[in-house]
């Protein structure tokens, strides 16, 4: 019985303890990003509105796609409205580093080199890179290297993955950047170069987009491309904030739902611009 008591007194005091000392953790520092967005009530999210289906434009001209709606449920999570901010996709994480937009929301694959430069939260949806040509053969290589040749030409988005992959895995051939998906898939579509190497959804959207003109796409993507939400460096609050919300909304199923409907549903086709 003693024991018993002296037990239970020891398991109060180390409770007593823990909460002590759990009390004096610091918690996230204030946050001047949250308190000027609150303060001015608008949340500014930079995107390229080009990179269907995840952003693009509209009929109207207005941004739409999974980014856009995703932007929509956080500005809606802070209470404030929501600022698309459309900007060529090369120059949206300078815009993010010069505080012209809040975060950036664009198909933004999170690599250590960008990691480095900016916060990331995330993932929110995982990718891969893939081809779209009019050989069936490139698309048939099961191994990279074997489009490694300076025979083949091929374009990419500026400052973007696909364009350090083609440098990486493919030196011997041809890059050429372009400023946008359209114009890539223009060079494409004109025989400019052999092939857009881009990301999966793009690459399939594209096949929707011209049923015919002899494109063929990878089946499955040949690389793993986590993307995330880029935010400011050193605001803890700020990160601490957007992760509990895409926590939330991963779990709730939120997020699957913008997934089915952008992705698996290509009904938004006759919307676009």
């Amino acid at each position: 019985m003693m024991r018993t008591l002296l037990n239970r007194c020891l398991f109060i005091f180390l409770v007593l303890v823990i909460t002590a000392a759990c009390s004096h953790v610091q918690s996230p520092g204030p946050s001047p990003n949250l308190d000027r967005i609150l303060e001015n009530g608008v949340l500014r999210v930079g995107t390229a509105a080009d990179m269907p289906p995840l952003n693009m434009l509209n009929k109207a001209g207005s941004p739409m796609g999974l980014d856009v709606d995703l932007a929509a449920y956080i500005a809606g999570g802070m209470g404030v409205k929501l600022d698309i901010v459309v900007k060529p996709f090369p120059d949206l994480l300078p815009a993010l580093k010069a505080g012209e937009v809040d975060m950036v929301l664009s198909g933004l694959t999170i690599t250590p080199k960008r990691n480095l430069d900016v916060a990331f939260v995330g993932p929110y949806h995982i990718t891969g890179k893939a081809l779209l040509t009019k050989f069936k053969s490139m698309v048939a290589a099961e191994d990279p290297s074997k489009l490694n040749s300076a025979a083949f030409a091929y374009t990419a988005l500026e400052s973007s993955t696909s364009a350090e992959l083609v440098e990486t895995l493919m030196p011997k051939s041809r890059l050429v950047t372009a400023k946008n998906y359209d114009d890539a898939v223009a060079m494409v579509l004109t025989n400019k170069v052999d092939a857009l190497v881009a990301d999966y959804h793009v690459c399939v959207l594209s096949l929707l987009r011209h049923p015919n003109e002899g494109l063929v796409s990878l089946i499955t993507p040949f690389t793993y491309e986590p993307l995330g939400i880029a935010m400011p460096p050193g605001d803890a609050q700020m990160i601490n904030w957007m992760t509990n919300f895409l926590d939330t909304m991963r779990e709730s199923d939120e997020l699957l739902k913008l997934k089915t409907k952008w992705i698996e549903d290509p009904s938004w086709l006759a919307e676009m611009k």
